[in-house]
């Protein structure tokens, strides 16, 4: 459509700096003795008006030529054509104008067009037409460069959503590989506990199949896929793995991604737990600071253990880069991941912006 006439705001500052123009023409007429005031208006600013209409067809001039086809000759064949004529046709809208106010009664509003008088409204006439091809070219280059902004952001997104499927589907793979080395090694001693672990495994994926499309879920949801991971890990560890949460009441409506602790509970399991022989507690905290939503989840580690972590949360699997990818493509800098390592414990914190779930349902 066209930019100036599909928007009111730039259609009413068109037509005031037509009335501006106007009233320019006019007092020249005046000043030049060619008309008294009342008459030079009554002439002025009804050709003006009339001409804008003219004007706004040099947008249709500009896109018939884009910037990329465009040579001297081409330019100067079909803007000084479009210029030339739309000066004729304007003067013509001049002395039919003229005539018509003279005819109906109104001689004394009537404009002395001398053949000099006709030659600088011809002019006036070539002038606003090639201030519009230029305005125009203006309004033209803004479109396309918010066209192209429109089609890069379009890009970004379907770049971020295919990588963070992509990201997504990593998870599921990871977190059934160590699911069943869990079983593989449980069917050596306990075959009871290895069946009931598959039994525990095969519902948890059906839980997560209802909401592996979602892009978001709430954070009671995510706590209990995490509670239903670890009675499966407490079957294989026993008494050694013990989990507490402390959760904020008001952090359980949050929209959060979906699968994010489960990898985190794990690596606690995987990098601490499993290498302390006492076993240890896995903690995991919410609270709700400042718009966001804060997480943090720690476990005791063995000293032994600690290169070994140190390069799992370096290393390329689905783990602390995992979610850091994710709440890169989901968040931007708005959300964060942070972790802190010592001879005894391993803490990791997030932070994610607080949407509730009105907010996404």
């Amino acid at each position: 459509m066209h930019p100036i006439l599909s928007h009111l705001r730039r259609l009413f500052l068109f037509q005031c700096s037509l009335a501006l123009v106007g009233g320019l023409l006019a007092w020249f007429l005046v000043e030049m003795h060619f008309a008294s005031w009342a008459g030079a208006l009554i002439f002025a600013l009804p050709v003006l008006q009339l001409y804008g209409f003219m004007l706004t067809s040099a947008y249709y001039v500009c896109r018939s030529l884009p910037f990329s086809i465009r040579k001297a000759p081409k330019v100067l064949w079909v803007f000084g054509g479009a210029t030339l004529f739309s000066s004729l046709v304007w003067l013509g809208f001049c002395l039919l104008w003229n005539s018509l106010i003279t005819n109906v009664g109104f001689a004394w509003a009537n404009v002395l067009l001398s053949n000099q008088v006709a030659i600088f409204l011809f002019c006036i006439g070539c002038v606003l037409y090639v201030m519009s091809l230029l305005a125009h070219d203006v309004l033209i280059a803004f479109e396309n460069i918010r066209a192209a902004e429109r089609q890069q952001a379009a890009t970004q997104v379907l770049a971020r959503d295919a990588e963070l499927q992509l990201l997504r589907s990593q998870i599921n793979p990871h977190f059934l590989f160590n699911s069943l080395n869990s079983i593989s090694a449980l069917t050596t001693f306990d075959a009871d506990a290895a069946r009931a672990m598959t039994i525990e495994l095969g519902d948890f994926f059906r839980k997560t199949l209802a909401i592996s499309e979602r892009k978001t879920i709430r954070l009671a949801e995510e706590l209990e896929l995490c509670e239903h991971f670890l009675a499966i890990e407490k079957i294989r560890f026993g008494e050694k793995l013990i989990a507490q949460f402390e959760i904020e009441p008001a952090t359980l409506g949050v929209q959060v991604p979906p699968m994010f602790l489960q990898p985190l509970i794990e690596n606690a399991i995987k990098h601490g737990i499993y290498d302390l022989s006492q076993g240890g507690t896995i903690q995991l905290k919410s609270i709700m600071c400042d718009a966001h939503l804060h997480i943090a989840i720690s476990n005791p580690i063995d000293q032994r253990s600690l290169i070994a972590a140190v390069n799992s949360t370096r290393g390329t699997g689905t783990g602390l880069k995992n979610i850091k990818a994710r709440f890169e493509n989901l968040y931007g800098g708005k959300a964060s991941v942070s972790w802190q390592l010592s001879n005894i414990f391993f803490r990791v914190e997030l932070s994610i912006p607080l949407v509730s779930a009105r907010q996404t349902e």
